[in-house]
């Protein structure tokens, strides 16, 4: 067996086998997640093929995210996929370390170190939308303020990685609503997946902005079903997503080794589960 570095090109076959998982990955994510830690992803080779991957994404000095942990089948049961586990683990240093994993593999996580601290259901559903007033495609001009309100409401920075998420893509846009004056009440980005459209991230003040930023981007895509990741603690906009006929798919664990991040006030939901 062989631990090493994961290529450029070797990264869309594992989104692949993240798809296969159903994990529902974006049709171009693969630059933008390399682009945030190109050393931070993994595999395991065995007898020259692919056997598992894993990415620990050095976001800043403090703060990792660990995502893509998957073993191919016919590995599983082996040892592969923990001998990855800790080896990539060690490219994390003394960083706190988050990560989104289903809810089974809870006690494998703890094992580790792992605390469980929240919790993300994922809504899907097909809406109507309605155009509102003020509502416009983020410019560069937007970008470093938006990057700076993900730091806030998350508690941890993103920024190598939301640099290149918010650059507009044939499959990726990024819209933010306008206040009355004049400054950014919110934002959001979508972007088309395996099957459908995600919205990730969404910051707003309250609650009106978010719905309003999701009322935009259903307008943009009718007849699309639309998926949020919504953490726990975003209660009032999970309520809201029950109300429209959104139904929730699955959920994720979070956990951190380390100290948790503490999340700002407002709406907030996650950019990718991959990468937190």
């Amino acid at each position: 067996m062989k631990l090493r570095t994961m290529t450029r090109s070797e990264l869309p076959t594992i989104l692949e086998w993240a798809a296969a998982e159903g994990w529902n990955p974006g049709h171009d994510d693969a630059p933008a997640f390399h682009a945030a830690d190109p050393e931070g992803f993994f595999v395991a080779e065995r007898d020259g093929r692919l056997a598992a991957a894993i990415s620990v994404i050095n976001h800043s000095d403090s703060f990792a995210f660990l995502g893509l942990y998957i073993c191919h089948p016919e590995f599983r049961g082996q040892g592969v996929g923990l001998a990855l586990w800790n080896h990539a683990l060690e490219h994390a240093g003394s960083r706190i370390v988050g990560l989104d994993g289903v809810p089974d593999q809870q006690a494998n996580y703890r094992r580790s170190g792992f605390v469980a601290a929240s919790e993300t259901t994922r809504f899907e559903g097909t809406l109507p939308g309605a155009s509102r007033a003020g509502l416009r495609v983020a410019t560069d001009a937007d970008t470093q303020e938006m990057i700076a309100r993900c730091a806030a409401a998350n508690g941890y920075g993103m920024d190598r990685f939301l640099s290149v998420w918010f650059r507009p893509e044939e499959s990726r846009q990024s819209v933010v609503l306008d206040g009355a004056d004049g400054g950014m009440a919110g934002f959001a980005t979508w972007r088309h997946c395996r099957n459908g459209v995600k919205i990730g991230p969404l910051v707003a003040e309250d609650l009106a902005t978010a719905t309003a930023l999701i009322d935009g981007i259903a307008a943009r895509h009718p007849e699309v079903r639309l998926v949020i990741d919504v953490p726990r603690e975003m209660t009032s906009l999970a309520e809201h997503c029950k109300a429209v006929g959104m139904t929730s798919a699955f959920s994720t664990a979070r956990m951190y080794r380390g100290t948790a991040p503490v999340p700002g006030a407002g709406i907030h939901t996650i950019a990718t589960l991959e990468l937190g």
